[in-house]
């Protein structure tokens, strides 16, 4: 097999176009992966591997072997030898009946999203929502951060407020947000709700919170600053299953 040496193939480009530009990957409907961890959890999880590109011979995978110079020029990771994958997109199901459901409002840091996402699998959440200007959850950086979860975890966008009610059916949904009234996470109810947080600036917007049924507080030291979204969404999270 030909091995490929020059970036200015047409493959090697496709893939840096995948890594870099999110409108290309919603364009080809592929997003990229990379390392040998994360493939394994994209093959796992019975995700289409669309191409691997591997300075070693794989076998069961389509593959084309490039030098290591090429590897490193298309790996979103850094100091990573690994191989580089491309993966389609696929929407996963979410149950009929929801009982929890988290939802993020604006969360930008593709690290905060892709940590949700890992920890929405690891608790079994019915359903991620990502609500308005949240990071891409293909983004490179997101897919690194869900460790996997991308390819298990239900979850679905939404332009914003105005589609939650789709999204949401009859579950009611709370509010992550420090106001006088809010009640202590703790008392919400375990199941049947669903709890939206907001970035670390703004937190959640008015239009969101006029659909909540309440809002809620996590209960911290009054010196404290508040958590960053990623943090936030775990307790949450820990607080529906407990």
């Amino acid at each position: 097999m030909e091995i490929i040496r020059s970036r200015q193939n047409d493959i090697v480009k496709r893939f840096i176009a995948l890594a870099s530009d999110g409108k290309a990957r919603q364009r080809e409907g592929e997003f990229v992966g990379a390392g040998d961890k994360l493939l394994s959890e994209a093959v796992a999880s019975g995700a289409e591997v669309t191409c691997v590109l591997t300075a070693e011979p794989l076998e069961g995978l389509p593959f084309r072997l490039v030098t290591p110079e090429i590897l490193r020029a298309v790996t979103p990771l850094q100091n990573s030898s690994g191989p580089v994958f491309s993966v389609r997109m696929r929407q996963l199901p979410a149950p009929e009946s929801l009982a929890r459901v988290i939802v993020l409002e604006n969360v930008q840091d593709p690290g905060n999203v892709g940590t949700v996402l890992r920890t929405a699998d690891a608790f079994g959440m019915d359903l991620v929502v990502l609500c308005g200007a949240c990071a891409d959850p293909y983004n490179p950086k997101t897919v690194r951060a869900s460790m996997g979860a991308v390819f298990r975890q239900p979850a679905a966008r939404a332009s914003g407020p105005a589609e939650l009610p789709g999204l949401l059916g009859t579950l009611p949904l709370y509010g992550a947000a420090l106001r006088t009234d809010a009640a202590d996470i703790r008392d919400l109810p375990k199941t049947g709700l669903a709890v939206a947080v907001g970035n670390e600036g703004k937190g959640l917007t008015p239009e969101l919170l006029a659909l909540c049924a309440g809002t809620a507080v996590i209960p911290m030291r009054p010196q404290a600053e508040s958590l960053n979204a990623g943090v936030a969404a775990a307790v949450v999270m820990w607080e529906m299953v407990r």
